[in-house]
């Protein structure tokens, strides 16, 4: 057994070499949108209330863009394994052009949608709390998207840490920002949740400043600017980066788009499970930003491998991610298992909502054994430049099978709240198998090759 394992070693240092910055910077993030809650919330309810609806009407286009942006990476990935880096500072370039259309189509979008706040049936005294926090949300796509691109590109070149100290920075930023600005401190006005938007703006805007002045004045980045300004136009590059870009940003987006609908099954049943469910949710994000951390690096050392002709390496490098997603899998179940009882009690201090979590907890546990597996698939499938299968996975996954299993077990078993969570893993479970049959056929060395 021993023996096995140690064949891996090699591929399990360099994966929690890249992993664990992407881990602590995406921890940084949930960690700061907490906070903002918190600190909102503290400021008056009503501010709180208008927030979290804002943030959750832009949850969905922004997970879309982050998938878009993934895109990048595997071609950047591929390009610096052949030490053709002057090319991955070209698809950089034409990376950030994409993701700047794409942040001007969706401004359009959710700029239409602001129009029609009034009429959504919302609390007319919310209306004036949301509109110009939402037009901050609004600003900031643009900020959002293009550090998006660079952190793909950074990550693509194997620099996971440069990516992780700028949001942990951003974070600190926009703590401090929130402290001063939403109550008034050193002088500053008190704006409450506008200050708030204020602040994450500035925040935003800090990461695409700081990572292109990075990239600008870094030696690392040296060869790859050199292809950036100076190798001629080619707009053929939009294709690969739309090629790859749009099939992922589609499987994010229905993924977080069924786990949004079956919001709707939980607000049938009563505010009791809505409030067990938000905190199940925000709790549960702890296993989900340790998967994705390892898929993450999982696409990068594929991807490498594949431009630098170690084709051979390509499985080895999935089954240690795999490892390694299974090692952490039992260590966030555990730390789930053995908190149920006490999860929901620092969210609320109600005993019904949090005894409703506790009982969430449990297909909670039982499904982050196919997240975690479909998050490292999946990355493996990107970093094999194989997207467009994963569309139709996700939505047969989520929307042919989770959506009317989470319905299934809550209304048709009696199994409430919990009996929409039980639709989570049979969804993830089912995302799982089919990711590892697609690798399991496009990673057969003829396959590769061709």
């Amino acid at each position: 057994m021993t023996r096995y394992f140690k064949k891996y070693s090699l591929h399990y240092r360099s994966l929690l070499a890249m992993g664990v910055p992407i881990m602590v910077g995406q921890l940084g993030v949930i960690l700061t949108g907490f906070v903002d809650n918190i600190m909102v919330g503290h400021h008056t309810t009503a501010e709180l209330s208008a927030a979290s609806f804002v943030n959750n009407i832009f949850m969905l286009p922004l997970m879309f863009a982050t998938g878009f942006a993934m895109g990048i990476t595997p071609l950047i990935g591929e390009q610096t394994g052949r030490n053709e880096l002057p090319q991955a500072g070209q698809i950089f370039r034409y990376g950030l052009f994409a993701n700047g259309i794409l942040a001007a189509s969706l401004i359009l979008i959710m700029g239409t949608l602001y129009f029609f706040l009034d009429r959504m049936g919302l609390p007319q005294e919310l209306l004036p709390l949301m509109r110009p926090y939402y037009l901050l949300h609004l600003i900031g796509l643009v900020p959002v998207l293009l550090f998006n691109a660079f952190k793909q590109f950074a990550d693509g070149t194997t620099d996971t840490l440069t990516p992780m100290f700028i949001l942990l920075s951003s974070n600190l930023l926009n703590i401090i920002g929130n402290t001063v600005l939403i109550y008034g401190y050193a002088g500053f006005p008190e704006w409450g949740l506008f200050g708030a938007g204020v602040s994450t703006l500035t925040a935003r805007i800090f990461t695409i400043v700081a990572g292109l002045c990075i990239f600008m004045y870094r030696k690392r980045y040296r060869r790859f600017k050199s292809g950036f300004f100076r190798l001629p136009s080619n707009r053929k590059l939009y294709r690969p980066i739309l090629t790859m870009g749009i099939p992922v940003a589609l499987q994010l987006g229905m993924e977080t788009g069924s786990f949004s609908l079956s919001v709707i099954f939980i607000g049938w049943i009563g505010s009791t499970a809505l409030a067990a469910h938000q905190a199940a949710v925000t709790f549960s994000t702890i296993g989900f930003l340790l998967y994705s951390g390892i898929g993450a690096a999982v696409t990068i050392l594929i991807s490498n491998a594949r431009g630098s002709n170690r084709d051979h390496e390509i499985r080895p490098i999935a089954t240690a991610g795999i490892h390694i997603v299974l090692g952490l899998i039992l260590v966030v179940t555990g730390i789930m298992f053995f908190a149920r009882q006490h999860i929901g009690y620092i969210f609320t201090d109600s005993p019904d909502v949090a005894m409703l979590v506790s009982a969430i907890v449990i297909p909670m546990i039982v499904y982050q054994l196919g997240d975690g597996l479909q998050i490292t698939l999946a990355g493996a499938l990107r970093g094999l430049g194989v997207v467009k299968p994963m569309v139709w996975i996700a939505f047969i996954s989520y929307f042919i099978v989770s959506l009317p299993a989470s319905y299934c077990f809550a209304f048709l078993c009696r199994g409430g709240a919990p009996g929409v969570w039980w639709g989570y893993p049979v969804g993830l479970s089912c995302a799982a198998l089919l990711f590892f049959w697609q690798f399991h056929q496009n990673s057969k060395p003829e396959k590769i090759r061709h």
